[in-house]
């Protein structure tokens, strides 16, 4: 609810340890917001058995509107507007989410669009994109993601079976089917442009090469296979306590491998590309690695103001900021101790990870996976082995052909 805060627990990094203050007298400036999520809808018409929203530790959506009213929607355009405007932003993204952002319609996402893009200064461009699980997608509302130039996201878990497994409708049945249905819709033209890539949420269970290839058959421009959320307190699948195993890295190695090794690139696999950005010294553009400053923000359908959703996988009311729209600016969410806390860096990171040899590629993991009950975020990532074996393998990889073209060019 719009009326709650982040409830910070005694001895628990970092809204009770951070001093805002003492870094805002230092050099340190935070880093205006750029991706805004738009929870135009709170429900959703599946039953995902790992849903961050609905199956794990905050379960506010029950107390939040159904739909993101027009008011509500006037109102946090013109916060972001105000926010480009201040900090003179060149480009934002926005991204339309819920629970299941189809279901809020075709009307109001065309409202939503053409109101956004009225509202703000001329000199900021603003990409838009939707995240669904496509089982509502046709082509009326692909006309109005092409009209507005919507780019489309899909969560589509591998397989077959691995899909119909966990991305469940509410009596059981699968919804691959559907889903498959609309990636081919999608796939054609005129409607090919605006297919931004496919989530996939790792599975253990299934074939590594197997879940890929299902996923190639789509032609996707991008693959983001995610880690299950979890973190210490109440762990992903297979990664339990503080076992040095490598569960995951055992599934993605073998995966890297067939990608890098393909003749041509197929996809882009963006943990990967992201790992070997860092590798080869650049920067990340992903809030799971690396240690570029998070400049999302997260509007709920009544109006509060949120750090990112899957710290909704922690404990109750672990996004909430306190704030909303009616009565904030997005800079007052800038000096909220949380949201500093993922703009700091190394300053942020455990003193284990502080040591690490591949601390600045790791990044210290994905915020949420940090969290331990009494202790809070300032931890290692609950997937620590598996980080550190995905990254020393990928770094290896790089660096030994790097020495063999070397060797080639002498």
């Amino acid at each position: 609810m719009a009326g709650h805060g982040h409830q910070d627990r005694p001895g628990e990094w970092s809204g009770n340890i951070l001093d805002v203050s003492a870094l805002r007298n230092t050099d340190w400036q935070p880093v205006p917001f750029r991706q805004f999520v738009l929870k135009v809808h709170s429900r959703c018409n599946l039953t995902c058995d790992y849903c961050y929203v609905y199956q794990m530790a905050d379960q506010t959506w029950h107390s939040q509107p159904v739909t993101m009213s027009r008011s509500t929607a006037a109102s946090a355009i013109d916060r972001i507007a105000e926010h480009a405007s201040s900090h003179h932003l060149p480009l934002i993204h926005v991204i339309l989410h819920g629970g299941e952002p189809l279901l809020a319609g075709r009307e109001f996402i065309s409202y939503l669009a053409t109101t956004l893009r009225e509202a703000l200064p001329v000199s900021t461009v603003v990409e838009f994109g939707v995240q669904t699980n496509a089982v509502l997608l046709n082509e009326d509302l692909l006309q109005v993601f092409l009209e507005h130039q919507i780019g489309v996201g899909v969560s589509l878990d591998g397989t077959r079976e691995a899909h119909d497994r966990h991305r469940r409708h509410p009596n059981g049945r699968g919804s691959h089917r559907e889903v498959a249905r609309a990636l081919r819709l999608l796939g054609t033209e005129p409607y090919r442009e605006l297919f931004t890539g496919l989530l996939c949420t790792i599975d253990l269970d299934t074939d590594p090469l197997v879940a890929y290839e299902e996923l190639l058959e789509f032609n996707p421009p991008m693959i983001d296979f995610l880690l299950p959320h979890g973190n210490w307190t109440d762990p992903p699948p297979q990664r339990a306590g503080d076992s040095q195993s490598t569960p995951y890295s055992d599934w993605l190695v073998p995966l890297f491998d067939r990608w890098y090794s393909a003749a041509s690139q197929e996809t882009n696999i963006r943990l990967f590309g992201e790992i070997l950005a860092l590798v080869l010294g650049g920067a990340s553009h992903s809030e799971a690695i690396g240690l570029t400053a998070a400049t999302l923000l997260v509007i709920e359908t009544d109006g509060a103001i949120e750090q990112v959703d899957t710290l909704k996988s922690t404990y109750p009311d672990a996004a909430a900021t306190g704030l909303h729209i009616t009565d904030h600016s997005f800079d007052a969410a800038l000096a909220h101790p949380a949201i500093v806390a993922r703009q700091i860096g190394l300053a942020a990171l455990a003193d284990t990870c502080q040591g690490c040899t591949v601390r600045d590629v790791c990044g210290g993991g994905y915020y949420p996976h940090r969290y331990r009950a009494g202790a809070g975020f300032r931890n290692p990532s609950v997937y620590c082995p598996d980080l550190l074996a995905l990254i020393r393998h990928i770094r290896t990889r790089v660096h030994g052909d790097l020495q063999r073209l070397q060797q080639q060019i002498r």
